[in-house]
C-alpha cells in the first residue's frame, strides 16, 4: 500500500531488516516518514529515530518504542487481515501505533510529544540508556505487544553473566577439578540459591535461573546464565555471592536490571484504561516475565509508567510473527485516547490551586 496510510507505514517498516545493530537504514526511513506527517524528525547522537510534535512549554508525555528486532529473515506479506514479517509484533507494531497516535491527539490536546525509535532494545538497550540521561519526560508508554485489551504494568528484571573457567591439566583418572565439572558445579550453586523453596509463588515474584550455554573440556571451560529476577530483589548482594563464588574464575556480568511495577493507580495506567474501555471493552493489567526498555527508563526517571501495543507477544521472535491488522488500527484509537486523557491529567496536576481549595482539600480527608 502507498501513502502514507496506517497500515502503509507498518509495513514499510517491517519490510526493512533491522537486527540489532543494524537499525541505520530503518532509522532513517522513520526519521523521514515521521518529517513528512509534520513532526520535528532527527536522528540523536546514539542513533535513535526521535519525532516530537505540540508544545514544547507543555508537560512531556513520551512514547518510547524500539527499532530492532532478533534476528530471522521472514517474508512480509498480508492475508486475511493479517501482516506478516520480523517486527509486526515486536515491536515495530507498538512504534507505528505511537507514531499514529501521537499525530493525531497533537491536534486533539495541549501537549508536549516526543515518539522514539530506539536502537538496540533486544540488545543492552544503548538507546534507552542514552535516552535516559538526555530527555526528563513527565509521563512514558513502553511500545511492547500488550494485546488489544491489556496494560502491562511491569517487566521482570535480568542479571544474566558468564563465567570463565580454566584448570591445570589432570588425567581423566585424576581427583583434581576439571574446569567444565567446575562449571557444572557453579551452576549447581546458583540455581540451589535462587531455585526451590519459593517455586510455588506466582512466576512474577520469584528468581528463576536458566542455564543459557555450557561448554567446555578438562581445561577450559564456560557457562552462561540468565537469571529472572523479582521486585526487591538484591543484585549487588547477589553478584558479590558470585564473584565469592567463582574466584579465582573469571566473571562477566552481561545484563544487570531491577524489576519494575507500577501500581494501578498510575496515570498511565489509567489513562490506558480509559482508552481501552473506550474502544474495546473492559481493561485487563498484567505483568510480564521478559524485560524491556521499562526496565532501563523507569527507575531513572521514576514517572508514571507503563506498556501498550497490538501483538500477541506469544508471538515474539518466531517464524509466526504476525498482527492482526483490525488490532493495530483500534490500539492507535486507544493510544489516542489514552495520550488526551494523559494530558488534560498532567495539565491539571500543573495548574495553580483556586483560593480556598487546598483547605477544601484538606476538608475532604
Amino acid at each position: 500500500m502507498g501513502g502514507y496510510d496506517e497500515v502503509g507505514l507498518l509495513r514499510r517498516m517491517v519490510e526493512i531488516p533491522s537486527t540489532t545493530g543494524n537499525e541505520d537504514r530503518l532509522v532513517n526511513q522513520l526519521v523521514d516518514e515521521m518529517s513528512r506527517l509534520g513532526f520535528r524528525a532527527r536522528v540523536d547522537g546514539v542513533g535513535n529515530a526521535i519525532g516530537e510534535l505540540g508544545n514544547p512549554g507543555a508537560p512531556l508525555i513520551l512514547l518510547l518504542g524500539h527499532l530492532d528486532t532478533v534476528p530471522g529473515d521472514l517474508p512480509v506479506y498480508e492475508r486475511d487481515g493479517k501482516l506478516y514479517g520480523r517486527g509486526t509484533v515486536d515491536a515495530k507494531g507498538p512504534l507505528a501505533t505511537m507514531v499514529w497516535a501521537a499525530l493525531r491527539a497533537s491536534a486533539l490536546c495541549d501537549a508536549h510529544l516526543m515518539v522514539v525509535g530506539a536502537v538496540g532494545e533486544e540488545g543492552n538497550s544503548p538507546g534507552a540508556q542514552h535516552l535516559r540521561g538526555e530527555v526528563r519526560p513527565d509521563a512514558v508508554v513502553i511500545g511492547e505487544p500488550s494485546g488489544l485489551g491489556n496494560v502491562v504494568l511491569g517487566y521482570k528484571g535480568i542479571v544474566r553473566f558468564t563465567v570463565d573457567v580454566s584448570r591445570p591439566g589432570a588425567h581423566t583418572s585424576s581427583p583434581a577439578p576439571k574446569a567444565v565439572e567446575v562449571a557444572v558445579e557453579h551452576w549447581q550453586a546458583v540455581r540451589r540459591r535462587l531455585d526451590p523453596d519459593d517455586a510455588g509463588q506466582p512466576a512474577f515474584d520469584r528468581a528463576i535461573p536458566a542455564l543459557v550455554a555450557l561448554g567446555g573440556d578438562l581445561l577450559n571451560a564456560r557457562l552462561e546464565v540468565s537469571c529472572r529476577i523479582p521486585i526487591g530483589f538484591d543484585r549487588d548482594e547477589f553478584l558479590g555471592w558470585l564473584r565469592e563464588l567463582v574466584a579465582p574464575d573469571r566473571l562477566t556480568v552481561i545484563e544487570s536490571l531491577p524489576a519494575v511495577r507500577s501500581r494501578g493507580t498510575d496515570p498511565v495506567v489509567a489513562a490506558l484504561r480509559a482508552g481501552i474501555r473506550r474502544h474495546v471493552g473492559a481493561p485487563t493489567a498484567k505483568v510480564k516475565l521478559g524485560t524491556s526498555d521499562m526496565n532501563v527508563v523507569g527507575p531513572e526517571w521514576n514517572v508514571p509508567i507503563a506498556a501498550y501495543g497490538p501483538g500477541d507477544s506469544r508471538l515474539d521472535h518466531t517464524d509466526e510473527e504476525h498482527v492482526e491488522l483490525a488490532d493495530y488500527l483500534t490500539a492507535i484509537d486507544v493510544l489516542t485516547t489514552a495520550v488526551e486523557e494523559l494530558a488534560e491529567s498532567l495539565a491539571a496536576a500543573r495548574r495553580p490551586l483556586p483560593a480556598g481549595a487546598g483547605r477544601d482539600r484538606e476538608a475532604l480527608r
